[in-house]
């Protein structure tokens, strides 16, 4: 069988795989050096992380063992471990659709990702294999007491044709921080930032060209565990499956209006708002349903009896006021329980925080500008509209980057939220094109991931 490494080119994994006993093909582990290399983003801890023997026990960044949280004996392979990774390439090739007729979450690539973990075992072998269904016990933890989180992310071609992952490192963070929330394993970011890399560098043919398309990727961890009984899983499945999506506006910005529920609460202090959970999810279902009902496409979720503002849907959001001085201030939610740390949210911040300070001014953005993380109400913005001094409002994420907003529904009231002759306010006009500019590797940026390096 072929001895390859995870450097190795795809040409050479097909050629492999066309060998007659090349159902899958399996890595061996030589050196580190040999074996795989780590971006130049990579820490030296993690590298050195990365040649530890599959049996050896993880050090935490204290340097001592990792034990099992259940049984407080010292885990082995702690973390997950490229040398090990299998590859099996799909003998039947599925026929990648056109990008006019793409619709999101529908058709998914050839391969996924698929890494099991066991309270004594540790990580298992991660393997890339042909997409297929899942098996799982009538008894799974998953099915019964929803321990179950996932990522979005997306890889970019740029005008080079080379694809790109936009700020990996920030998504493998925060996977790592719901993770630990929900009393599942934690890994090193860089190994499953590789692991996608080397997935989209199988499946490179399914990342769209088109402006504004891209590759959505999913990862996402579930809990195994066969047997009923509310506590931590002791069977872990880390997976990563991957989507072809169109441009978000595909004739141009469509602002939306927003119903401001005062009745249902997506989240709140101490819970679990601020991590991305499966079960964040499923119980705003109804009230988006009746949101719609009503003629509003999305939901603004307020909290407390002040009705403080915290996010649009699935959505940060942003907003910006003419301020008595003349300067505009960009107003976002501050991080805690209740808010998701979007990558876009810190994306906007950062790009904002740069021009504020003079350090990267972008061209479009107010001359004077002040960037805040405070409490909004819902009375802020109404008297802003009122007097005049609210100037935009929009949700900002992975899937749209930007989603300007034009009304607001609140207490049986619209309220006209001001919008660009384009439909999209400045801030958030310039936000997509630096985003999208750093995304396509148009504008060189620490945040692109080119997967061949």
């Amino acid at each position: 069988m072929p001895r390859l490494s995870i450097a190795t080119p795809l040409r050479s994994l097909r050629a492999a795989a066309a060998g007659p006993t090349a159902a899958a093909t399996r890595f061996a582990a030589p050196a580190v050096s040999k074996t795989f290399h780590l971006s130049a983003r990579s820490t030296a801890p993690a590298a050195a992380d990365a040649v530890k023997s599959a049996g050896a026990p993880a050090l935490n960044t204290a340097g001592q063992p990792i034990t099992d949280p259940m049984t407080g004996e010292v885990t082995k392979n702690a973390d997950i471990d490229l040398s090990r990774l299998e590859i099996e390439l799909t003998k039947n090739p599925k026929k990648i659709p056109e990008t006019s007729k793409l619709v999101f979450g529908r058709e998914f690539t050839d391969h996924m990702i698929c890494v099991p973990w066991n309270s004594t075992t540790g990580w298992g072998a991660p393997k890339i294999q042909p997409y297929a269904p899942l098996q799982l016990d009538p008894s799974s933890t998953v099915l019964h007491y929803a321990p179950t989180l996932f990522e979005g992310l997306k890889a970019y071609k740029g005008k080079d044709g080379v694809p790109r992952l936009f700020r990996p490192d920030k998504n493998m963070e925060r996977m790592n921080r719901s993770a630990a929330r929900l009393a599942f394993p934690t890994f090193t970011g860089e190994h499953l930032t590789t692991l996608l890399k080397k997935l989209v560098e199988i499946d490179s043919a399914w990342v769209p060209t088109e402006p504004g398309t891209s590759l959505y990727i999913r990862p996402t961890m579930i809990g195994t565990q066969a047997g009923l009984g509310v506590g931590a899983s002791t069977d872990i499945l880390l997976f990563v499956i991957a989507c072809p999506v169109g441009p978000y506006y595909s004739t141009g910005f469509k602002p939306v209006k927003l119903y401001a529920t005062t009745k249902d609460v997506r989240a709140w202090p101490g819970g679990t708002g601020g991590y991305k959970l499966g079960s964040n999810y499923a119980a705003g279902v109804v009230p988006q349903q009746q949101a719609a009902a009503l003629g509003y496409q999305q939901i603004l979720w307020l909290f407390g009896p002040e009705h403080r503002l915290t996010e649009v849907g699935t959505m940060n959001l942003g907003v910006s006021f003419t301020r008595p001085d003349g300067s505009v201030e960009f107003v976002t939610p501050p991080l805690g329980d209740m808010i998701l740390p979007g990558v876009t949210r810190d994306s906007i911040l950062s790009l904002l925080r740069d021009h504020e300070s003079g350090k990267n001014r972008l061209e479009g953005l107010p001359e004077k500008l002040v960037v805040s993380e405070r409490e909004l109400t819902m009375p802020d913005i109404v008297a802003a509209s009122k007097d005049g001094t609210l100037r935009e409002i929009f949700g900002c994420g992975t899937a749209a980057i930007v989603s300007p907003v034009d009304g607001i529904g609140y207490q049986d009231e619209l309220i006209k939220v001001p919008v660009g002759e384009d439909g999209v306010g400045e801030i958030a006009r310039v936000m997509l094109r630096e985003i999208v500019g750093r995304q396509t590797g148009e504008i060189p940026s620490e945040w692109s991931f080119p997967v061949n390096e």
